[in-house]
């Protein structure tokens, strides 16, 4: 069900919308505070997605069934008629939450409430001009830790781009970090976000490129363009290697407080990313 009518994914829209991702956890607050910040500058509507899990109230309904309390540890039966009131005082708690962190920038606001699988149901919204954005819903802190499902499928099947949201304020004298790839269609959905992080920051950006690589001057003119920063905000550095620990270790040299690249990066393509992405205390936007 919806409390106003969500569009389904519309590939002809020319200007997307700001999803977000709402679970009652402190972290999709806080990015639905980035969300609705990001809606306010580029002057698109913020859909809030609130997912009843199926599978959750399915395992409510067997007898042997347990919940264990996040802050008590305590064992207890696992309630299917608790966990529907527990699923409508959260749904309220979003629909509250959304209608006042929109209010504060006078933009518009539709919250959508389903029921089913969270991937499958926020797949279903989302379209190719749409910005889907996530708290460490899912996330563990926890060493060696991976992705949680959801963000795994969504960094792996939104059809646009999706940005990784953590409670760090973004701080104004950081760089926005480019990784660049062989892939030019990839490259390009890239810089276009970047361009959209940078055009309200004002943010200095890193063009992060392969071990070896070289970028000739027209193409750093062109990017610098598509950017519409000075020449003097833009540089562009070479990996070493694209290891999780180099990867780390240029990050901090950069000063990055956000991190901008494709799915197609190789970067994604080497063993450990995701617990580097999972490790990074800065946001992520990952482009189609």
């Amino acid at each position: 069900m919806t409390d106003a009518p969500a569009d389904q994914a519309n590939p002809g829209t020319a200007t997307g919308r700001v999803l977000v991702l709402l679970d009652g956890s402190r972290m999709s607050y806080a990015a639905l505070g980035a969300a609705a910040e990001i809606a306010a500058n580029t002057g698109a509507d913020v859909l809030g997605v609130f997912v009843e899990e199926l599978n959750l109230l399915r395992s409510a309904g067997y007898d042997f069934a347990r919940e264990v309390g996040s802050a008590s540890g305590v064992s207890r039966p696992f309630d299917p008629t608790k966990l529907e009131q527990r699923m409508q005082r959260l749904a309220g708690q979003a629909r509250c939450a959304l209608a006042g962190a929109v209010a504060h920038y006078g933009g518009r606001h539709t919250l959508s409430i389903a029921r089913g699988s969270v991937v499958e149901e926020v797949l279903a919204l989302a379209g190719p001009q749409d910005l889907l954005v996530l708290g460490r819903v899912g996330w563990s802190s926890a060493p060696g830790a991976r992705l949680g499902s959801t963000a795994r499928g969504l960094l792996r099947r939104s059809p646009g781009r999706v940005l990784f949201w953590c409670e760090r304020r973004v701080l104004p004298q950081g760089r926005v970090v480019v990784f660049l790839n062989d892939h030019e269609d990839a490259n390009r959905r890239a810089i276009r976000a970047t361009a959209e992080a940078v055009r309200h920051s004002h943010q200095p950006v890193t063009l992060l490129l392969g071990s070896g690589s070289e970028m000739p001057l027209e193409a750093f003119q062109a990017i610098r363009q598509d950017l519409g920063i000075p020449e003097s905000d833009l540089r562009v550095r070479s990996l070493p290697a694209t290891d999780p620990v180099t990867v780390v270790q240029v990050l901090r040299q950069e000063k990055a407080a956000q991190l901008v690249l494709s799915r197609e990066c190789t970067l994604l393509q080497e063993p450990g990313a995701e617990q580097l992405l999972v490790a990074l205390n800065l946001p992520v936007t990952v482009t189609p």
